[in-house]
């Protein structure tokens, strides 16, 4: 009789071009074809011992313990290990708005902070055990990477007895349908970064802007931190995509034909080459936010040295005229012009002479530039 399985998880048989949605795990594997087993973190422990049993009869091995941990774990990084049975596979997808809400109990930042997108990098983990002709994949609750093929598989699908018709481009092999959910979780950091360069232009145009607000350095310290996780994300699913793919280039062909085998590396490569994408953009973003800061405090001082230049200007201009009033302030009897009835306007021309050349001298030197 097929083993009886709870209801959180799902079945689907690939097969001969076709799937279907079984409601119990099969005895047996499709003559052509394979199995995708998807449940949630949350009903793993609940429904292990089915799966245990699906895993041994239809992938040849049950999962160590071990893995099983790793795949109960929900801040398990990016990582690669293996048995001689089956693959383990845990990448980190990109967090829903839905669930960063959930986690952060004051929710997002205002929508008018200058770099509230940078609040959303935040991960999930999700782990996969790749057999030959069995995939089991361990999802967050509502995971849209899931839901996402099961719309894309099911929602234009005809069913008749349970069968759905013939369908193009539907995964060969479990390697192939983990490969192409690996790829929509990739493609979301890829759509994020153009939000994340779209904020940090703004704030850097703010920041580098003569008349702009006081920087807000409290998000840019909440960017920095997010492009320093973004960066260690794209480092664990790098190096655990890379490493996958070794093994699988050292590994056997299997049951997988030569055109199967290519299209798979082929897939996996690509993958990897859009991880290193969002690396080498997450690096430049780093420079550019380094390089805005610096160019903010260079500009401040520029501007700080360009009043203390005109205030030291000013001051050199009234130098020789408080020498002159200080002169003629001098309490004796006999100075010159001091009783002259001419004496007052002959100091104040000489004073406004004075005034004059200074003030030309000055400006010839632009010294008395003006302060922008």
């Amino acid at each position: 009789m097929p083993m009886p399985m709870p209801m959180p998880i799902r079945i689907v048989e690939f097969t001969g071009g076709t799937l279907r949605v079984l409601e119990q795990l099969p005895e047996q594997l499709p003559p052509k074809g394979f199995l995708w087993v998807y449940l949630e973190r949350d009903h793993l422990q609940a429904d292990l011992p089915v799966v245990q049993k699906g895993a041994h009869a239809l992938g040849g091995s049950q999962v160590l313990d071990l893995h099983v941990q790793d795949l109960a774990n929900r801040e398990h990084p990016s990582s690669y290990d293996f048995t001689s049975v089956y693959d383990l596979v845990i990448f980190r997808r990109l967090a829903t708005d839905a669930e960063v809400r959930a986690e952060v109990p004051h929710g997002l930042p205002a929508v008018d902070s200058p770099l509230a997108g940078f609040a959303r990098v935040r991960s999930r983990a999700v782990g996969f055990v790749v057999f030959d002709r069995l995939l089991i994949s361990v999802h967050p609750p509502g995971c849209y990477t899931a839901d996402t093929f099961m719309r894309r598989f099911l929602n234009d699908a005809v069913q008749s007895d349970g069968a759905s018709l013939g369908r193009t481009r539907l995964p060969t092999s479990a390697a192939d349908l983990m490969l192409r959910m690996l790829n929509v979780m990739v493609d979301s950091y890829l759509e994020l970064r153009k939000e994340l360069s779209m904020e940090l232009e703004a704030w850097q145009e703010d920041l580098l802007s003569p008349r702009g607000r006081a920087a807000d350095w409290r998000a840019f310290m909440t960017a920095r931190a997010a492009l320093q996780s973004l960066n260690d994300l794209c480092e664990g699913q790098h190096d655990a995509m890379q490493e996958w793919l070794d093994a699988q280039r050292e590994q056997p062909s299997g049951q997988s034909t030569a055109v199967e085998r290519e299209a798979t590396l082929a897939r996996a490569r690509d993958i990897v080459e859009h991880i290193e994408r969002v690396s080498r953009h997450v690096h430049r973003m780093e420079q550019g936010a380094q390089t805005a800061v610096q160019i903010h405090f260079s500009a401040l001082s520029h501007r700080t040295n360009e009043v203390m230049r005109v205030l030291t200007a000013l001051t050199a201009v009234f130098l020789p005229l408080n020498f002159i009033t200080g002169f003629f302030g001098m309490n004796f009897e006999f100075l010159p012009l001091i009783h002259s009835t001419a004496g007052f306007l002959t100091t104040v021309a000489v004073m406004a002479g004075v005034l004059v050349m200074v003030l030309l001298f000055f400006w010839r030197k632009r010294y008395l530039a003006r302060v922008r």
